[in-house]
């Protein structure tokens, strides 16, 4: 019985660390957006930026404007994020993005 409880005391040990270990990979990056009638297709930029490699999560609620990308840094640089956002356009509009430091 020991025995076991050895080895799950263990198993959460090793899981825990493995999260922390995830974790500090990831980052958050701010863009701030403009662009003739971008906050008209939030959704088309939603859409560019989980295409790119690493993206977890797309915030384009918590301030105006802006967008928060949480990014495993690993995978893809902020630039890119901005030219994903940058290349999201129609006919007659167009966004743009620029990293906020």
């Amino acid at each position: 019985m020991n025995r076991i409880r050895i080895s799950l005391m263990c198993m959460t040990a090793l899981s825990a660390c493995f999260h922390v270990a995830q974790g500090a990979t990831e980052q958050k990056v701010m863009l701030m957006l403009g662009g003739r009638y971008c906050d008209l297709y939030l959704g088309d930029v939603e859409s560019a930026l989980k295409k790119i490699a690493g993206v977890k999560a797309v915030d384009l609620k918590s301030m105006k404007g802006h967008v928060i990308v949480s990014l495993e840094s690993d995978k893809s640089t902020p630039k890119q994020l901005a030219e994903a956002v940058n290349g999201v356009k129609g006919e007659g509009w167009h966004c743009s993005a620029q990293v906020m430091k």
